[in-house]
């Protein structure tokens, strides 16, 4: 008899990991080592399922780099014994973590679903249980030659996608994530449809690498109407910042205001790194294909194409964090190391 898919659980806080009190309507934390108990449905999938908690849950807008890194720490020591790892983790912040966790897991052979949920798993009415059951049933997915899933994956309301590919976009709906600029990788139905021409595609002959540098001398500026010059020194002139992903309109396109271009090519002839990406949801920067754009070009601003704010402000940590030279900089964020990007 063939040994069961293992899986681990990690559960980091958030929602999905709440059950609510009916006596006070309170929430408390869910007794993970009680699963199969409150979810009798988990003995159907053939998998045994092991889980481990952060010492104390947190909300996930708490969630830092050191986080991160413990849940990329917890998958390392685990790796060689299990199968496929899901990831519990707050909606808020989902797609910062699992797209930074996409680049600290360098040539990953094995799925990390991340999931939550928009009520607490004990709500009359909750999306946690579903979430949760098909993450581990993905997760757990095997073809002849090992996991189907080898990458870093977000799950939510019957799709998966890919994480560095997501944004939380509705704090209501129970579909609250969307990936508009790369098609889903899966959908759960009567049956559970896997595309497998969507799923990424790595070097299977390297070896496994967990990177736990990651460097957040970064900032985020969104540009807007009537930004003015000592707004944008300020944050150019931060002490220490390294990188900035600027946000600018449409196709990438910015004012064409004399001060606003000197101060950014400053800035840039100073060592900062400056990736453009549209603030639209879905569409990709074309740098050059209107008169407000071209003058990003001509400055080099590094283009982000069509990658989210959530992967772009992640990749920059992370090639921070390698030491990446500042002469292959450019060249490498314009490359896509784990498909967040076309």
């Amino acid at each position: 008899m063939e040994d069961k898919t293992k899986i681990m659980l990690i559960y980091t806080g958030g929602t999905i990991g709440m059950v609510k009190d009916y006596s006070t309507g309170a929430l408390k934390a869910f007794n993970f080592k009680k699963l199969e108990k409150h979810i009798p449905e988990l003995s159907q999938l053939d998998c045994s399922i092991d889980s481990v908690s952060f010492d104390t849950p947190i909300d996930s807008s708490n969630m830092n780099i050191t986080h991160w890194v413990s849940i990329a720490t917890i998958i390392e020591e685990h790796y060689a014994n299990y199968d496929g790892f899901v990831v519990l983790h707050g909606s808020d912040t989902m797609s910062y973590t699992s797209s930074a966790l996409s680049y600290m897991l360098e040539h990953l052979a094995k799925p990390v679903i991340f999931t939550g949920s928009q009520l607490p798993i004990g709500d009359l009415r909750t999306d946690a249980k579903e979430n949760l059951i098909t993450s581990i049933q993905i997760a757990a997915l095997q073809n002849g030659s090992g996991p189907v899933i080898k990458e870093v994956c977000l799950y939510f309301e019957y799709k998966l996608y890919r994480a560095n590919r997501t944004t939380k976009f509705n704090a209501e709906h129970f579909e609250a994530f969307g990936s508009l600029n790369y098609p889903e990788l899966a959908e759960s139905g009567v049956h559970l449809k896997v595309h497998y021409d969507h799923l990424w595609v790595g070097n299977r002959n390297k070896k496994f690498i967990v990177h736990k540098k990651m460097d957040d001398n970064v900032a985020i500026l969104k540009l807007f109407p009537g930004l003015n010059r000592s707004v944008l020194q300020s944050i150019l002139k931060i002490p220490g910042l390294k990188a900035l992903v600027l946000e600018t309109y449409g196709a990438g396109n910015a004012p064409t205001d004399e001060w606003l271009l000197q101060d950014l090519k400053d800035a840039i002839d100073g060592g900062l790194h400056i990736v453009n990406v549209t603030q639209c949801s879905g569409g990709s920067v074309i740098m050059g294909q209107y008169e407000t754009s071209e003058h990003l070009q001509k400055l080099q601003l590094i283009n982000g194409k069509d990658i989210t704010t959530e992967a772009a402000i992640t990749k920059l940590m992370y090639l921070l964090g390698s030491n990446v030279s500042a002469k292959l900089f450019k060249t490498i964020f314009e490359t896509s190391l784990r498909g967040e990007m076309q």
